[in-house]
């Protein structure tokens, strides 16, 4: 394209890219060290960084502390997996440890720091069980304050850091023995949900999120099998409650969107935090939206020294059946932006570039994405006329050419070469 051609020599003149990137495929992107794509048992590179992560291991079996709340749901194993309370060696307000709608501006130092700090209790269950240890981890899970537990652990905790591109890191790991927690002090609102077995657990979640509790506490409730009818509930793994909550969220708000005007301008949002670029691009169309995702060589999942890596899925104003390829990332960025249009009462077309850098050596999980893009719809955004406007804008602040971001977007493509009705009138 010949517009695409003249941004990428802005981009070349200004010393915003290289002139001899190159584009590539990695399967890395796609697994993130969950999905072991490449046939290896365990990731080489969440390897390589537990190998170098520092702190104080615990020495012992018994472990006083205040979770944040915090509690954790194993996948291996499914439908038997590990489950169980995390605890720091703190006593107090620890309630940050585990909120991350909190942690907007802190350095991934910081979060490391607080993170590893926690402990998780193993212990092995069915999914559908019903025991002292699942009551115990799921009246944490319920609690709105930390409460006071302690663990008793078969051995001492294994040196370990367990890193995730969807879940939050956290520390070391030892089989639970036994558990007991001072008075919890449930939150109300998710204390009605949980006495409902008779309501569904998809719509026990939109009322608690419109109800102002914080995404993360409805992700966790939602793991410990809290929600929906009764006969129906069981354990859901953390991983797979997290994108499940930010998918179930995004749909009842879509629907809303849908019946809204459509916006009367070419608009993009900007947010940088843990060196991940987010630019926003909102075209005035029908809903429909697409998430892109670019490492640049030498990031997390990205090892080239000189190539990069991108890859986007995309759905059309009638939504999705297939899970997206991206991961939870994409589920938690379409939560955030459809957050704004529900308020504005307005629809778009709407696509988030994100751009990975070197900055962001570890996986905190898919919380940065969503709190990154709520970040830049909170700022007032830049407005242009055309979509040519638009993009010079998001190719001064993207390193990466602006062809690639182009040729490998479904929706840029067709906003670029599909015919408007005005054309013909």
């Amino acid at each position: 394209m010949k517009f695409a051609k003249k941004v990428v020599d802005i981009a070349r003149k200004d010393g915003l890219i290289g002139k001899n990137a190159k584009l590539e495929k990695n399967i890395c992107v796609l697994c993130k060290g969950s999905k072991m794509l490449c046939g290896r048992s365990k990731c080489p590179i969440l390897i390589k960084l537990n190998f170098h992560s520092k702190y104080k291991l615990l020495d012992k079996t018994e472990l006083n502390g205040s979770s944040p709340p915090s509690v954790f749901i194993g996948r291996i194993g499914y439908p038997n997996v590990y489950i169980g309370p995390m605890i720091p060696p703190e006593v107090g307000d620890t309630s940050i440890i585990d909120t991350p709608e909190r942690w907007f501006g802190k350095s991934i130092e910081e979060i490391a720091d607080f993170r590893i700090k926690l402990v998780r209790g193993m212990y092995k269950t069915n999914i559908r069980d019903r025991n002292k240890i699942i009551e115990l981890t799921r009246e944490i899970a319920l609690s709105k304050k930390p409460v006071d537990s302690e663990m008793t652990l078969s051995k001492k905790p294994k040196r370990s850091v367990i890193m995730s591109d969807e879940v939050q890191p956290f520390g070391a790991s030892a089989p639970l023995k036994d558990l007991s927690i001072d008075n919890s002090y449930w939150d109300r609102k998710m204390e009605k949900c949980y006495y409902d077995t008779d309501l569904k657990a998809k719509e026990a979640v939109n009322f608690l999120y419109k109800k102002n509790v914080p995404v993360s506490s409805i992700q966790k409730a939602f793991s410990t099998g809290s929600f929906g009818i009764e006969k129906n509930r069981k354990l859901v793994p953390t991983r797979w409650s997290i994108t499940a909550v930010d998918d179930m969220l995004g749909k009842e708000i879509m629907e809303k969107v849908k019946r809204f005007p459509v916006i009367n301008e070419y608009r993009v949002y900007e947010s940088v935090f843990l060196d991940n670029r987010f630019e926003i691009l909102m075209i005035p169309q029908a809903w429909s939206y697409e998430s892109m995702e670019t490492w640049y060589p030498g990031t997390l999942w990205n090892q080239s020294p000189t190539n990069f890596v991108l890859y986007s899925d995309s759905e059309t104003y009638k939504g999705r059946t297939t899970y997206a390829k991206i991961g939870g990332c994409y589920y938690s960025a379409r939560l955030a932006v459809l957050e704004l249009l529900e308020k504005e009462k307005r629809q778009a077309t709407v696509i988030v570039l994100r751009e990975a850098h070197p900055g962001y050596i570890m996986p905190v999980g898919v919380w940065h994405v969503r709190e990154n893009v709520r970040n830049a719809m909170r700022s007032k955004p830049l407005k242009f006329d055309t979509l040519e406007e638009a993009l010079l804008r998001v190719a001064e602040r993207l390193e990466i050419p602006i062809n690639f971001w182009i040729e490998n977007s479904d929706l840029l493509r067709e906003s670029f070469t599909q015919k408007k009705l005005t054309h013909w009138i």
